[in-house]
């Protein structure tokens, strides 16, 4: 994406001065007929427009609203990742999140930034012309009213105010600096924060990958970037039943 994302991380002398981006936009740093009737004289009522579901081709069919709390499994090439989302937290973020999961938005995403000790990014989608149509499509600023802690997943966002879009990152560490910048958490890994820890994060933060990312997708990181841990699917995990009494 057009913008670059800054990251600028406290531990200056962890990480010195690092950008994160959201396709480039990212955290200040250290991505879808009936037989013929026999004649009625009865009136004819027009039949109903089929309900438009989602599709990520257009962002207007992708405006459900999230339940007040959802977990969404991510099915990744290390293992399985699972997110407790808490619509209360940050309501547009939560449900940005559920409506890109329910229509595939995820399948075959990289973690294209991974920095180890600091924060898994993930987000640009593998199709570029889904890339496209959802660079622009931003949320308005939320306050953070939950802690950027150690697991906590959060919109990654531009220099400017109201830029979230599509991009998100995993905490590996305390980040409560970025809660002043209004980088609000919407969720927080349940299940395989080990999981995060073992993604990979040899390229560390490239910049140079981000136009090749939105115009090729994933053909051009499985031909540059082949290491790159992915998505394989995400999916909202159904609600236990209540059990018998």
């Amino acid at each position: 994406m057009k913008q670059a994302l800054l990251f600028l991380t406290i531990g200056v002398i962890a990480f010195g001065t690092m950008v994160l981006a959201q396709a480039p936009t990212a955290p200040k740093a250290a991505p879808t007929t009936t037989p013929k009737a026999a004649p009625t004289t009865a009136t004819k009522t027009p039949a109903k427009a089929a309900a438009k579901g989602p599709n990520l081709l257009d962002p207007s069919t992708m405006k459900a609203s999230a339940p007040a709390v959802y977990v969404v499994r991510l099915d990744t090439t290390k293992g399985a990742i699972e997110i407790r989302v808490t619509k209360a937290w940050a309501p547009l973020g939560a449900d940005r999140f559920y409506n890109l999961v329910r229509a595939g938005f995820f399948t075959d995403a990289a973690f294209f930034r991974t920095m180890k000790g600091f924060m898994a990014q993930f987000g640009i989608p593998a199709r570029p012309e889904v890339n496209k149509v959802w660079e622009n499509q931003n949320l308005k600023d939320e306050p953070a009213l939950q802690s950027n802690k150690r697991g906590f997943v959060t919109f990654a966002q531009a220099d400017q105010p109201n830029t979230r879009s599509t991009q998100i990152f995993i905490g590996m560490r305390d980040n409560s600096y970025l809660d002043a910048d209004h980088f609000a958490p919407f969720g927080e890994v349940i299940v395989g924060m080990d999981v995060v820890d073992m993604l990979y994060s040899g390229y560390g933060s490239v910049d140079s990958m981000h136009p090749g990312i939105e115009t090729q997708g994933k053909a051009y990181l499985d031909k540059n970037f082949p290491r790159l841990d992915r998505i394989l699917k995400a999916s909202i995990v159904p609600p236990a039943a209540p059990a018998a009494k």
